[in-house]
């Protein structure tokens, strides 16, 4: 079982960086994937980041690819997304979550935090 938490949502003009993260509790093996999804108002959930924990193999989303880095503390305690030069369409929740067999795609996560809302806006 996997606890997730996220924190760090704020609100922040366009231009500007944030870095989300989320408190792991619980083991997280070496066949697990963890990721950053987002929800804006009114949209479906999308896949933004996501992070092998076997050998650190990363993915991103085309629109934060270039602007969006995941990457883990080193226990895996900790995940964490740095986000630069937002823009007001990043504004969502941003939820973190954890799939235990690392199926491909956005697949197959199973546990999930509460989220955490970014709002980008001048």
């Amino acid at each position: 079982q996997v606890q997730l938490l996220e924190s760090g949502g704020d609100s922040v003009q366009p231009g500007g960086s944030l870095r989300l993260s989320c408190a792991v509790s619980g083991s997280v093996y070496a066949t697990y994937c963890m990721a950053w999804f987002r929800q804006a108002p009114g949209k479906e959930r999308e896949g933004v980041a996501r992070i092998q924990v076997d050998g650190g193999r990363t993915y991103y989303a085309d629109s934060v690819k270039g602007r969006f880095t995941v990457s883990p503390d080193n226990a895996w305690n900790t995940l964490y997304l740095q986000m630069n030069s937002l823009k007001p369409e990043d504004t969502a929740t941003y939820y973190c979550a954890a799939s235990p067999g690392c199926f491909g795609g956005w697949l197959g996560y199973d546990y999930w935090g509460q989220g955490t809302l970014v709002t980008v806006s001048s």
